[in-house]
């Protein structure tokens, strides 16, 4: 074969091009994928971190293969970061045994600022359903700085709490502690309010959003077996197997200083019963608030069923003069006690 020498630059040229857009400063193939990687190694890390001091303040020994099975990442990249953790002093390992340091639980502890700061967020600033938070904020997590976390913060004046009632640290790790006790423990005629309902595991708190279940509710613990708990909450009777009530967290309180027992929902009026407006449910959030504030569901304000549609799904209520209609969801975060028609 011939030599050919136009052939031979075109395959040089050639050559280089693909050369330089593999090895291209920043933007080249072998950086982006380096930069994935070394991205997706880091929240491998600290997805880890966080799942450790999540069962580690359960008061649980870790073993690796617990570790594995409770994270949704290949177990080898799972073994990988590990060991990176250990030598960088993140973690200690014992044998089949996982513990944190004082570093690695600092390091976690900036990871669930972040993410409780942005369910913050997400239900105080946008639309978006409470079913989504969770998800949302598992993503962000990885991705705020420490000076955009503090941003946030003081965006929304630095709460202690994020809206599953969880402690968010503050800037030096340090949060408050959760003050009450599961659902499922409490004794039958005991009262109390929901102060904090746990997100995970998805399953079961998926199972709490169904019922529609709010924190902030006053509540009567009215049958409890090893198959149920049942407990009447703002008019309304709620069932739950004793896993899922384990989730929800009470204050207990006294009997004799009990002032809500008589709110109910709006979503529980009936055609010909007149009521009073006495609040918002905390779980009336954001955006959603202030429309309904602006629609005239005001503290003190009279109001009852105008119209109900075929399904009772939406109501229309006659509010200071206007008929407006809300979903049952809606109506639902809606406080009144039931007045004399």
């Amino acid at each position: 074969m011939t030599y050919n020498p136009q052939i031979a630059l075109l395959i040089f040229i050639g050559s280089s091009l693909l050369i330089y857009a593999f090895f291209r400063p920043v933007k080249g193939w072998f950086w982006v994928l380096k930069n994935n990687w070394q991205s997706n190694e880091k929240t491998v890390m600290e997805d880890i971190l966080k799942q450790l001091y999540r069962l580690e303040s359960y008061g649980a020994e870790i073993d690796i293969s617990a570790l594995t099975n409770s994270l949704k990442t290949k177990d080898s990249h799972v073994i990988q970061a590990i060991h990176k953790m250990s030598v960088n002093e993140l973690v200690k390992v014992q044998g089949d045994l996982l513990q944190l340091t004082k570093e690695g639980r600092q390091y976690a502890l900036k990871i669930i600022r972040v993410h409780r700061l942005w369910e913050k967020y997400l239900a105080e600033k946008t639309g978006f359903d409470k079913s989504e938070w969770h998800d949302r904020a598992e993503e962000m997590e990885h991705i705020l700085s420490l000076e955009e976390t503090d941003i946030l913060a003081d965006e929304l004046g630095n709460p202690m709490y994020d809206p599953h009632g969880d402690p968010i640290p503050n800037t030096h790790g340090m949060l408050k502690e959760i003050e009450g006790e599961p659902l499922s423990s409490l004794s039958v005629n005991s009262i109390g309010r929901i102060v904090h309902i746990e997100d995970e595991p998805d399953v079961i708190y998926k199972q709490i959003l169904a019922e529609n279940i709010h924190i902030g509710s006053i509540i009567r613990v009215e049958e409890k077996s090893n198959e149920r708990i049942v407990f009447y909450a703002e008019g309304e009777e709620f069932i739950l197997a004793p896993i899922v009530a384990a989730n929800i967290t009470v204050a207990e309180l006294k009997k004799d200083v009990v002032e809500d027992e008589d709110t109910f929902r709006l979503s529980s009026l009936q055609e010909g019963e007149l009521a009073k407006i006495v609040g918002m449910s905390k779980e009336s959030r954001g955006e959603n608030r202030r429309r309904l504030l602006d629609l005239g569901f005001v503290k003190g304000t009279e109001i009852k069923i105008d119209l109900n549609s075929p399904m009772k799904n939406p109501v229309a209520y006659a509010v200071k003069g206007t008929s407006i209609a809300l979903r049952k969801d809606q109506a639902s975060k809606i406080l009144i006690t039931k007045l004399e028609s």
